[in-house]
């Protein structure tokens, strides 16, 4: 096939991966500590606040409608991702099932995803670092303008450079290239952190509900309506971020034993977890302090991440308040007579976001070393070091982009950016299980999405319903990125792919040298 359209055969890919192809070390536990351990992160730490300004309590609401959303993914992401249990997480399911195409404008949007949500992360471990390391502990304040990002997509001014966030993403970027190992234990003891915060977090704020709180339960309404970004619908396209995690475990089913039973334990496992977790935490954060938005002349919310939420949230009177808050949980805490404990909750995220940056920066270059199995992209982009057994080329230029991106952008709009392609990649994960099972159906399934009919159309149906609620210059990110994206396909792509040259098995540097940096994926640590 000589066009853009060639599918490469799940028989050639399984071929592929079993040549070249990393240690099986993970089993389901692992897998379920690794999900838990990169879904809980900035989205309840952090985006709390961004998405009661939006919603307000609906942000509970918010939280179900992502969560729905995400569990019908999983179930798709589920059956196909133990029927491929390569690494490349949609994109290679989607050149398997519908060509090479629309394969590369799913993993150019993966790129995008686990980019800027490193660059999230990072803006989010620079709120507690400010805020607990640096002020609670050291009576020291950043000035603005080395603390906050100048440019917001739909906002102005706010600082320069946010520091920190830039000097982490650098950092982390550093500790993946140089393959410094991190063992299984030591994510299992981050994950137990960050579980036993949430735990104290709940206890602690839900006998302390008050429920006047909650009303207006809605106060920017359900639907904002298409590019507003507000309202519960528009909250949970925000939220959704918070649980995109699971995503990639499915970039691990390469280095998993026994993958058909352990992926979708790793992945539905993970996702149940954090589900509870978040919908009590945001009833404790709105019931105890509130999380009323604050809202425009217009009776519509300020949006958030603006130069106009910003000056509200310094005046005396909004100050305090939960939606200004760049340490949302910790701030509640302290708000209700905790301080000692909110300070220990900014120092767990403190400690565990980092880890969080890790994980999505590797699975980004790991995204990264399969199209460039494929020929897709340069061979020189995963060239592995000789000492360091990394593919540092990818990584430095990843963690380049991620650093700037954290320096100069807002998390919320970060968010917002990432989740634009998440959900083009969880979309087209959708369709190829649909496409699969109508053209393959006698491949051995070892998971079955239970109702195919309804859970496929749901998933499609989903994901296109919170694309188009995120915020309009969020929506306008994704095809641009694309049109960046298809014109280095037909530059470079198109001519040098390995299935358009007849080059179906490939003999590239065993993938097995890379050194494992990530958590949970050394057995020998």
């Amino acid at each position: 096939m000589a066009n853009g359209w060639r599918v490469k055969p799940l028989d050639a890919i399984l071929a592929t991966a079993e040549k070249k192809s990393l240690h099986r070390s993970l089993g389901a536990l692992q897998l379920t500590l690794f999900g838990i351990g990169c879904i809980i992160g900035t989205g309840i730490f952090v985006l709390t606040a961004a998405g009661a300004q939006k919603a307000g309590p609906g942000l509970m609401l918010a939280f179900v409608i992502a969560g729905a959303v995400c569990v019908v993914a999983a179930l798709c992401y589920a059956e196909i991702a133990a029927m491929v249990p390569v690494a490349g997480s949609a994109y290679t399911y989607t050149y398997s099932v519908m060509g090479e195409l629309l394969a590369w404008t799913v993993g150019w949007a993966l790129v995008l995803e686990y980019a800027i949500a490193a660059s999230a992360v990072s803006v989010g471990w620079s709120g507690y670092f400010n805020g607990t390391i640096l002020r609670e502990f050291f009576g020291i304040t950043l000035p603005p303008f080395l603390s906050a990002g100048p440019v917001a997509l739909g906002g102005a001014p706010g600082g320069f450079i946010n520091l920190p966030a830039m000097v982490i993403a650098l950092l982390i970027t550093w500790l993946l290239m140089i393959g410094t190992s991190e063992s299984a234990r030591v994510n299992a003891v981050l994950v137990a952190i960050k579980i036993a915060a949430l735990t104290t977090f709940i206890a602690l704020t839900l006998p302390a509900i008050e429920a006047a709180n909650f009303n207006p339960f809605l106060p920017a309404g359900m639907f904002g309506g298409f590019g507003s970004g507000i309202g519960a619908v528009g909250a949970a396209a925000t939220i959704f971020f918070a649980y995109v995690g699971f995503d990639a475990v499915s970039t691990a089913a390469e280095e998993t034993k026994n993958p058909q039973r352990n992926v979708p334990i790793g992945l539905i496992g993970s996702l149940a977890i954090c589900t509870i977790f978040y919908v009590l935490v945001a009833a404790g954060a709105i019931g105890t302090i509130g999380g009323q938005p604050i809202m425009g002349p217009n009776g519509v919310p300020f949006p958030a991440g603006s130069e106009e939420l910003a000056r509200q949230c310094a005046l005396p009177e909004y100050r305090e308040m939960l939606v200004c808050s760049n340490e949302a949980l910790a701030h509640v805490l302290r708000n209700i007579g905790f301080s000692g404990i909110g300070n220990a909750l900014g120092i767990a995220a403190f400690l565990a976001l980092p880890s969080v940056i890790l994980i999505l920066l590797f699975g980004q270059t790991r995204i990264f070393f399969v199209m460039s199995r494929d020929g897709l992209l340069p061979e020189g982009l995963s060239k592995v070091h000789p000492k360091w057994k990394t593919p540092y080329v990818v990584t430095a230029i990843t963690g380049v982009v991620v650093a700037f991106a954290a320096a100069f952008l807002p998390v919320g709009q970060l968010a917002d950016i990432a989740n634009a392609g998440t959900l083009y990649a969880f979309f087209m994960v959708a369709i190829a299980v649909m496409l699969l099972r109508r053209r393959d159906p006698q491949r051995p399934r070892k998971f079955r999405v239970p109702a195919l009919w309804l859970v496929g159309p749901l998933t499609v149906g989903g994901t296109l319903f919170l694309f188009l609620n995120l915020p309009g210059e969020a929506m306008m990110v994704l095809p641009i990125w694309t049109a960046i994206g298809l014109l280095i396909y037909f530059l470079y792509g198109y001519r040098m792919s390995h299935l358009g040259r007849g080059l179906v098995e490939v003999h590239e540097p065993e993938l097995h040298d890379i050194e494992p940096s990530i958590p949970g994926l050394d057995e020998r640590a």
